[in-house]
């Protein structure tokens, strides 16, 4: 695996396949890998003939340096995760790279990033757009992969790509998730043991709203039960648990193919985000939920 710190030394190697046909992918990380992140770039393989990830902890899309600062780094054992894994190239940009001095552009996405998490953290959605498209346009992959657990980013990134015509085919991989079903994170790591045994009722709690929405239960009133659950299991007010269309983001008030609940709420200072693909009555019996 080749380990590349200056863009000047990435343009070659991008040239050099290219030019001999290979299929590229990408897989953006902020680091902090674990087993998901990883089942990406396994996922990456199975789609392209070379592999380079990411690890940059952009600073535009944290609205609250302290979450900044508090963001775990662990470059050392990340690169090892990712060579182990068998990926072509790690990119470890440095911000000034990303960023010059002078930098004054950002890309915003209206509509699918103004709700949810974009109202809760102002700006966020921009630095990803704007960093997303930057490693789009240094990079020039042929696909790129994220998970699914970020369900509105990725709807952000499809969004732009698309309206840029930026040539990238996007991938969304399901959510991995530990043994007792919460989503695997980087923030997990920051949990205290006590809080990392209540935050099981995050997922839990969706898994349940998923049932009664696809039962045909009024989708407000799972929503409220929903949320005094989390709060009985330790969290605190919740940012937001709703209902909403997989592509827009819009709130539903009933059953819909394609709906997603997607949900964030803090255990002490750790933030958590989870969705579930609400999926019918007839189709839960043949299938589990696309998390």
């Amino acid at each position: 695996m080749q380990i590349v710190r200056e863009m000047s030394d990435l343009g070659p190697l991008l040239t050099s396949w290219r030019k001999s046909g290979l299929r590229i992918a990408l897989v953006p990380t902020m680091g902090a890998l674990h087993d998901g992140h990883l089942a990406l770039v396994r996922a990456a393989q199975q789609e392209a003939d070379r592999v380079i990830a990411t690890i940059f902890v952009n600073p535009l899309q944290f609205n609250d340096k302290g979450d900044l600062d508090r963001y775990p780094r662990t470059e050392d054992a990340d690169i090892a995760k990712l060579e182990a894994a068998g990926c072509d190239v790690v990119w470890l940009p440095r911000p000034a790279q990303l960023y010059p001095e002078g930098f004054a552009t950002t890309v915003s996405v209206r509509g699918v990033s103004d709700r949810w998490e974009g109202a809760h953290r102002p700006g966020h959605f921009d630095g990803v757009a704007t960093v997303v498209a930057k490693l789009f346009i240094a990079c020039g992959p042929d696909i790129a992969i994220f998970g699914e657990k970020d369900w509105q980013q990725l709807a952000v990134i499809r969004r732009m790509a698309g309206d840029l015509g930026i040539p990238v085919t996007i991938i969304g991989h399901p959510t991995v998730r530990e043994n007792d079903g919460l989503a695997m994170s980087s923030r997990n790591a920051l949990l205290s043991a006590e809080d990392r045994e209540k935050a099981i009722a995050l997922p839990r709690a969706l898994e349940d709203a998923c049932q009664r929405i696809a039962a045909g239960e009024v989708v407000g009133e799972v929503l409220k039960d929903s949320l005094e659950a989390l709060a009985a299991a330790g969290f605190g007010a919740a940012d937001y648990l709703a209902y909403v269309d997989g592509a827009t983001l819009e709130a539903l008030e009933h059953y819909r193919d394609g709906g997603r609940l997607i949900a964030a709420a803090s255990l002490g200072k750790v933030r958590l985000i989870d969705n579930i693909r609400v999926v019918s009555v007839t189709d839960r019996k043949t299938r589990s939920p696309t998390r």
